[in-house]
């Protein structure tokens, strides 16, 4: 059981500038499931408060089902599939969805007071993508479940001989995609080419995950700059409206993945798939599940 508690000071080494403060370069924790599953992990308890609203984040590559059917309660769980995943990923959950993701798709799943998942890929699929656990405040933890599906073919791109971004969800560049269904996100997902630079406005009060999934990269905020390695990635807090930039100086494309959202800024406990406000209220979800109140998956594939 992790106690996150967002009043907890910010990442020895962090700089503090007038529009925002950034954590060092952040490595993912290596993580291997079964023969099917290999992710680099990156998880609140290590990196602190700058990584609110997330609460974990897995870069991920899945061949095999390796969950099997699963609760979640009090947060939500986004699923973003690059377009270099091959085959198709089942998803299947209590709140009826029976459905396959195809590359560059997303879904999110706002668990609420409960729901229960499943999702693996098809024979000869190989999944690649970013599991991210999003959190919710406390007075929205016990809200209804709900979903969203988000087609690739629905994002919309901005482009132009620099770069190529998905709005996956929220906005960017004044150009809007799908919003969420619970905690409001932006989610883009980009490639850079050599050279290049693009720039992403944020509001005050923001919480920012940058991630190089491939290649090397600069963030740039403020007077703050990170460079960024294959893998690694930086969180942001924004004290003040700021201009994020992403840039590429190296001779190969980079690949990235951008979070923003609103810093929810309460403390809670993350114990495996639930995010609750207490350790009484874990307690309570982790009864209710093995109750069977979470809800059921039905029979089918």
């Amino acid at each position: 059981m992790n106690v996150i508690n967002n009043d907890i000071n910010l990442l020895r080494g962090s700089i503090e500038q007038q529009v925002a403060r950034a954590s060092e370069t952040l490595d993912g924790v290596e993580l291997r499931i079964g023969k099917g599953f290999e992710a680099q992990s990156f998880r609140a308890q290590h990196i602190g408060k700058l990584m609110d609203p997330l609460v974990m984040i897995d870069h991920y590559v899945m061949t095999q089902p390796t969950f099997g059917e699963h609760p979640h309660a009090g947060m939500s769980a986004v699923s973003l599939l690059f377009e270099d995943s091959k085959g198709l990923f089942h998803n299947r959950d209590s709140l009826g969805n029976n459905f396959d993701l195809r590359p560059g798709d997303l879904y999110w799943l706002s668990a609420g007071r409960g729901a229960v998942h499943d999702e693996s890929p098809r024979a000869n699929a190989r999944t690649h993508g970013l599991q991210v656990f999003v959190n919710v405040p406390q007075a929205r933890r016990f809200e209804t479940p709900t979903s969203r599906l988000v087609r690739s073919e629905d994002m919309p791109v901005i482009s132009n001989a620099d770069y190529r971004v998905k709005v996956a969800m929220g906005e960017s560049n004044d150009v809007r995609g799908a919003a969420s269904p619970s905690t409001a996100m932006t989610i883009l997902d980009g490639t850079v080419q050599p050279g290049g630079r693009f720039s992403h406005d944020s509001a005050a009060n923001r919480g920012i995950w940058i991630q190089s999934v491939e290649g090397c990269l600069d963030v740039i905020v403020g007077k703050t700059a990170r460079h960024l390695a294959a893998g690694q990635a930086v969180a942001i807090k924004t004290e003040a409206s700021a201009i994020v930039s992403i840039r590429n100086t190296s001779c190969e494309s980079a690949h990235f993945a951008l979070f923003d959202g609103a810093q929810i800024a309460e403390a809670y406990i993350q114990d495996g798939p639930f995010v609750m406000g207490s350790e009484a209220q874990i307690a309570e979800i982790k009864a209710a599940y093995e109750a069977g109140q979470l809800g059921h998956i039905a029979d089918n594939h």
